[in-house]
């Protein structure tokens, strides 16, 4: 016989919660980390324009189906396209992504630092911002 299974949930690391509470501050207060924040923003993209120098890396962007376009979608930057936000956060994810993994990008001292939801954030913000007459709908496009 094997022993029950408990499916109560077990209390969550103290790490866990402390990094929960520090997510769901209503505000931040430190011009420091909105500089931060602006300077990752302005580096990731500038590391996504940059692979649009690479044709390997722009034949992986654009719409599932050649041509579609979908209306008040979330648009690529540096690109034509205006997508799904599911398939745009593709798009950039690939697009700053593309050095990182890239074996014939020489900067050795770039470490990663933009966080793998960067795309999806930004796809989200841009969709979000024009569907709300032009106010920003969460961080990523409100820094100040």
């Amino acid at each position: 016989m094997s022993a029950p299974v408990s499916n109560v949930r077990p209390r969550p690391d103290k790490v866990l919660v402390d990094i929960a509470d520090y997510v769901s501050k209503p505000e931040i207060g430190s011009a420091e980390a909105y500089a931060t924040a602006r300077l990752c923003l302005m580096d990731t993209l500038g590391c996504g324009l940059e692979a649009l120098e690479y044709p390997a890396c722009t034949k992986l962007l654009g719409p599932l189906v050649a041509g579609t376009a979908v209306a008040k979608g979330a648009r690529v930057p540096g690109t034509r396209f205006e997508l799904d936000p599911v398939q745009a956060a593709f798009n950039i994810g690939a697009m700053i992504r593309w050095l990182d993994f890239n074996d014939t990008w020489l900067a050795a001292e770039r470490s990663g630092a933009t966080p793998p939801t960067i795309s999806a954030e930004f796809s989200r913000s841009r969709t979000g911002f024009r569907a709300t007459a032009g106010r920003p709908s969460c961080a990523t496009c409100s820094l100040r």
